[in-house]
């Protein structure tokens, strides 16, 4: 991956960091000599993470989190701003695409769908606000999915949520674009987590796959996490309120 010297000793929260996409960009940003904290509900993975990078120059800390906890959330990146410094950069990654028919869906399931993939972005990201404008700037980078763009009925509340995730990218950088925070949303296409090819990824997956993105190549998590990376870095310092889509090509948008 590129290098980017000014994300040496950043301080950067990542949500959902335990595995997948959310696995590859804690990574990334190690690699990168940041000082990366993240939460996440699967304590085997995410010390089996921390374990894998228990020799870098600055290792990743876990904390154990479910976020539809905001109060929780948002207590987790206060204290861990004191402990590692102001946070610099914000990932809202975690959500869970678990499939549903519109017809099966319940008032509660429905909460919950957003809880899980659409409240937590926004009280994280008012959670290191204060914290970004006292450095003089950040990024928030929220993760959206291309699910948001086509048609697709296997999991409105997921599609809703992930839909509604432009609206708050949007929203933020304007409301603290004067204070130099940068908010924007990464779409990432079919990424072939370990998730996706255990449940999802079968041969007629793959036909459709193959009918559809412009570029042969599977989307791996280390693709979506590079998009991140530069996104987190100056080199984007004049981008905010926008999508990055990271999808292959899709062409049934």
């Amino acid at each position: 991956m590129a290098h980017y010297p000014d994300l040496k000793n950043q301080h950067v929260f990542i949500t959902g960091g335990g595995s997948g996409i959310g696995a590859a960009v804690v990574g990334a940003f190690v690699d990168q000599g940041a000082r990366v904290s993240f939460v996440d509900l699967n304590e085997q993975a995410s010390q089996e993470l921390c374990a894998k990078w228990q020799k870098a120059a600055t290792p990743p800390e876990f904390r154990f989190c479910d976020l539809r906890n905001v109060e929780h959330l948002q207590t987790l990146i206060a204290e861990l701003g004191k402990e590692f410094g102001p946070v610099s950069v914000l990932v809202n990654n975690a959500a869970h695409d678990e499939r549903h028919r519109p017809e099966e869906v319940t008032l509660g399931y429905w909460e919950d769908r957003l809880a899980v993939n659409l409240r937590h972005q926004f009280f994280a990201a008012q959670a290191v606000a204060p914290q970004m404008k006292q450095l003089g700037g950040g990024s928030i980078i929220n993760l959206g999915s291309m699910q948001a763009h086509i048609h697709t009925d296997a999991c409105v509340g997921y599609t809703s949520s992930k839909h509604a995730v432009r609206g708050l990218t949007q929203s933020l950088a304007k409301a603290w674009g004067k204070e130099r925070i940068r908010v924007n949303t990464v779409v990432p296409g079919w990424v072939m987590t370990e998730r996706q090819l255990t449940l999802w990824v079968t041969p007629e997956a793959e036909k459709e796959i193959d009918a559809n993105q412009c570029l042969p190549d599977r989307l791996q998590p280390e693709d979506i996490a590079r998009m991140v990376l530069f996104l987190a870095s100056e080199e984007s310092r004049m981008c905010t309120g926008q999508d990055f889509i990271v999808d292959a090509g899709w062409v049934n948008h």
